[in-house]
């Protein structure tokens, strides 16, 4: 089950007694590997602070108070959850065995197929050859090691000093602190964050224009050069601008790219807009700014210097312009000011260069309507004149053209004409009323769906509209696809609903013919809204406040609202009789609710509460979560049971004790406990959850599962990982509709034998438990795709193994086994088999051929290892890996899929055998073998 990152903000503490403590949910971005006394007081402090001023999560360890001999718990998961892991090599790193616990266990897990971390050296007051161990620098500390540790562990600490000292890292020497950290700092904000702007599937007759940008915006200056691209909305300005920006934004010290400055404008938040300009550019956390001239003040001040890329997109007045980037020596020489705009009569632009768009000529738009019409570059023959009239009718604006293109795809041929006649009746310049005319097409539910992500939810999560539209009795799922598939709306990679300047402006104008959503903000707590203002407006659907009270008889009034945020709520209502019975969603932000909250009637979603109301009166409730936000103990009143209609409930970090009454959430389908440390067991009443179809009890005390457990019939994943669970109830076996079980890092001994009863089984993770023995009934599991067991205990696999038909990766890395059954041989579909550090005294699989599918095979550190089976028939292996396999004689022929070059086998293996053995092991290449080159791992 995928881990989230709940990060900011948090702290590590490491205790006298050497463990790490974590803030619940932490996970790292940069993991600072460093000994203390050579530069924690210097280079790593101002390192840390630099990057933490950043905005990155950074972990800075102490090895010097670290107790025993072993990576474990949470400073394990900081390691292995680190995105960039950060060596700081200085004269006496070598001295510390921790520093070099923690190197060697990161270059490890970084040979892992599915780790996508990076290892990023610095090279303090070092060279790249001593760390490569070609000095005689770090001799003497490794050879006192070894007598301490033995040879064969410092031997894995010299190949890991070795490994890491060929990345390319940075390097002191010849370079002042100050200006190496700045250099980190802002590669590190790079690796860590691509803030390239996304842009839309079809660019068509794009490159002629961004060349013409490019020639005004003149690269070569050292003047500071305002760039104004202008013409009418949905003509493809705001494109055009993310090409530009992320063709050059590399060559400026600092860019940022500002959307939607007209909108957020209108919604007063431009002091927001200065916050994240200065936080981009300075790649800082957002700096507090409760004004606009304090603003205007930081941007003169922190820019004078920088070379800066700035993009103010939509932006149509002086005002806006005046407190963002209103003259040019605000920046440093060489710095580009790119603005887009509908009309340039507010703007004083005079001395600015202005790129004035033009309609797509005709080939290019056919082009693109082909494209969204039909996924093709042209029409089917039988289209090609309509296609041709359609596209003349909509003109040369890709909006317009993507959107009516859209809107046809897949289309009877009848509906093409209908929409080419009302195309026919709209004057050529009415770019609206075309629109309008794919709006109209929509059905009510779709229409319904499309106004409210017009006048409310740009911007907003998609998850918790979607709760008020199932109330509206909508299928929002349906209905978003289909709607996206019109280009009406858009989804990002963050989940959020995005929606054109164009259509949102048509959108709001469709909507103030009857209002459905209200937004007030920056209100006084005195101010109230009575009944009487609310009784003009029977169809509201939404409700956004900030400040302010009800006040008056509310009774039948605000029927029809399922969507209340209201920020600074009072703590007493002025209004009675205020029963909002179909509310679905009610987020609440900095208010004070009192503990009988004060007679309320309604439905909550999502909201971070010091206490609860009884939840009898929420009865249609969907989604609830308490997170970090919640003190330890809350108080979780037992009426919980009664949300009967609840989907989901999240109990993060902040939970002592399940209340049986769970058991009556007939309609739960996710569960999560993440990070209740505090919770040793879960109540019997959880197997009449028979709707739950994931479990996650991840990083808690769990000792046990019920044996009701059994009766989640439906249960698709569980997660059990970091528990303290011990054995699984012979339930288990009856889930017969699992896919993932994972037990990783928990303290699970023994699988029971109903395990193999889990028929629909995919992924099952024994990763680093205590694991010793699998059950016969393993061999059940006819589905299994991925058998993780990677530092397991595992000592014997039992012959039933053979019977995983469907197994397609099978890790037994660092495992205790010895010995392999022959029938392991029968895993037809295996794709990737890691041995690697295993003490297997010989490896003698007689039907390895019949693994014909197998890609990778890992037998590195397999010093027991003496001959290896026969390869040649494995005609789809790509990667071999058998570096320190020191007793390996000679290899076996290989297949034609590997690499056949001999200096690449002698490169990885010159330690293990002579030159001859390896000539004699690979045949010569052949031209056949060429578009078919790999390399083999050592």
């Amino acid at each position: 089950m995928k881990r989230k990152d709940s990060s900011h903000g948090k702290a590590v503490v490491i205790t006298n007694g050497g463990d790490v403590e974590l803030s619940l949910g932490t996970e790292f971005e940069v993991f600072l590997n460093f000994r203390g006394p050579d530069t924690r007081l210097n280079f790593t402090d101002c390192l840390y602070h630099a990057m933490d001023g950043a905005g990155t999560h950074v972990f800075k360890d102490n090895e010097e108070i670290r107790k025993g001999e072993v990576i474990k718990g949470e400073l394990e998961h900081a390691i292995k959850n680190s995105t960039i892991f950060m060596p700081i090599f200085s004269k006496n790193y070598a001295s510390s065995a921790w520093c070099l616990r923690e190197l060697t266990f990161r270059v490890d897990c970084s040979r892992n197929r599915d780790d996508k971390a990076m290892i990023l050296p610095i090279f303090f007051d070092v060279d790249h050859d001593d760390v490569k161990l070609k000095t005689r620098l770090f001799h003497n500390a490794l050879q006192k090691h070894e007598q301490k540790f033995g040879g064969n562990l410092v031997q894995q600490w010299k190949e890991a000093l070795t490994e890491a000292a060929h990345i390319k890292g940075w390097d002191l020497k010849d370079t002042g602190q100050g200006e190496l950290i700045r250099s980190i700092v802002g590669e590190v904000l790079i690796k860590l964050n691509n803030r390239d702007k996304n842009l839309p599937d079809y660019l068509v007759g794009i490159q002629n224009r961004v060349k013409d940008v490019m020639r005004m915006s003149d690269e070569a200056s050292l003047d500071v050069h305002y760039v104004v691209i202008h013409d009418m909305g949905g003509i493809g300005k705001t494109t055009l601008a993310k090409v530009v920006f992320n063709q050059i934004s590399g060559q400026f010290n600092g860019f940022s790219f500002l959307s939607g400055v007209r909108e957020a404008a209108k919604d007063g938040k431009i002091v927001q807009l200065q916050m994240q300009l200065l936080s981009e550019i300075l790649k800082s956390k957002p700096m507090e700014i409760f004004e606009a001239d304090t603003g205007i003040n930081q941007i003169k001040w922190r820019f004078r210097h920088k070379k800066v890329l700035i993009v103010l997109d939509d932006l149509d007045e002086w005002n806006q312009l005046s407190k963002l980037a209103a003259k040019s020596d605000w920046f440093g020489v060489g710095s580009r000011i790119i603005i887009t705009t509908r009309d340039t009569n507010n703007l004083a632009i005079k001395e600015y260069k202005v790129y004035q768009m033009t309609e797509l000529p005709y080939y290019h738009a056919f082009q693109l309507f082909s494209k969204h019409a039909f996924r093709m570059d042209s029409p089917p023959h039988d289209y090609n004149d309509i296609s041709c009239n359609i596209t003349r009718m909509t003109g040369g604006l890709p909006l317009a053209l993507e959107v009516i293109g859209c809107s046809l795809y897949r289309k009877r041929k009848s509906i093409w004409k209908e929409m080419l006649k009302k195309l026919e009746l709209v004057p050529e310049q009415h770019i609206y009323d075309k629109l309008k005319i794919s709006v109209e097409m929509l059905k009510e539910e779709h229409r319904e769906i499309f106004l409210d992500i017009a006048c409310y939810h740009i911007g907003g999560e998609r998850i918790y509209p979607y709760y008020m539209w199932k109330a509206l009795d909508i299928y929002p799922k349906i209905e978003i696809d289909f709607l996206i598939g019109m280009s009406l709306i858009k989804i990002d990679d963050d989940d959020r609903l995005l929606m054109h300047g164009l259509l949102r402006d048509l959108g709001r104008e469709i909507g103030t013919e009857n209002i459905i959503a209200l937004k007030l903000r920056g209100l006084s707590k005195d101010y109230n809204f009575t009944s009487d203002e609310f009784s003009r407006l029977p169809s509201l659907r939404l409700l956004e406040l900030e400040g302010g009270n009800l006040a008056g008889d509310f009774k039948n009034l605000l029927s029809n609202l399922k969507w209340l945020s209201w920020c600074r709520c009072p703590s007493n209502l002025q209004a009675v009789n205020l029963c909002l019975q179909n509310l679905v969603v009610l987020k609440i932000s900095n208010s004070e609710i009192p503990e009988n909250w004060n007679g309320w009637v309604i439905r909550l979603m999502r909201c971070y509460l010091s206490t609860t109301p009884d939840f009898s009166t929420c009865l249609k409730l969907r989604i609830l979560i308490f997170a970090q936000h919640c003190p330890k103990t809350p108080q979780i009143s037992s009426s919980i049971g009664k949300l009967e209609r609840l989907k989901r409930l999240e109990i993060i970090a902040c939970m002592r004790e399940l209340h049986p009454s769970i058991g009556e959430m007939v309609s739960l389908t996710f569960l999560s406990l993440e990070d209740c440390y505090q919770l040793k067991k879960l109540p019997n009443s959880i197997g009449k959850l028979r709707s739950l179809l994931k479990l996650n009890l991840f990083n808690t005390r769990i000792r046990e599962l019920p044996d009701s457990i059994g009766n989640l019939k439906m249960l698709t994943e569980i997660d059990l990982g970091h528990t303290k669970i011990i054995t699984l109830p012979t339930s288990i076996g009856d889930l017969k509709s699992l896919e993932l079980l994972d037990l990783g890092q928990s303290q699970i001994r023994e699988l029971p034998n109903s395990i193999g009863g889990l028929e629909s089984l995919l992924d099952l993770d024994l990763s680093n438990t205590k694991i010793i023995v699998l059950p016969a009934s393993i061999g059940c599991l006819k589905r299994l795709k991925r058998l993780d067991m990677y530092l397991s205990n595992i000592r014997v696999l039992p012959s039933s193994i053979g019977n995983l038909k469907s197994l397609e990766e099978m890790d037994l890395g660092r495992t205790q086994i010895t010995v392999l059954p022959s029938s392991i041989g029968g895993l037809e579909s295996l794709l990737f088999l890691n041995l690697g550090g295993t003490r297997l005294p010989k490896f003698e699989i007689r039907d390895l051929g019949e693994m014909e599918l197998l890609k990778k095979l890992n037998i590195k550190k397999c010093s027991s290892i003496e001959r290896l089976p026969k390869l040649s028939k494995l005609y789809k292996l790509k990667t071999l890996c058998i570096s320190d396999c020191r007793s390996l004689q000679c290899l076996p022929d290989l297949p034609n899929s590997m690499e056949s070059s001999p200096e690449l086998l002698i490169s990885s293996l010159l330690r293990l055998m002579k030159f001859s053995m390896i000539a004699n092991s690979v045949r010569k290449p052949t031209p056949a073998d060429v578009p078919r080159r790999r390399t083999i791992w050592g």
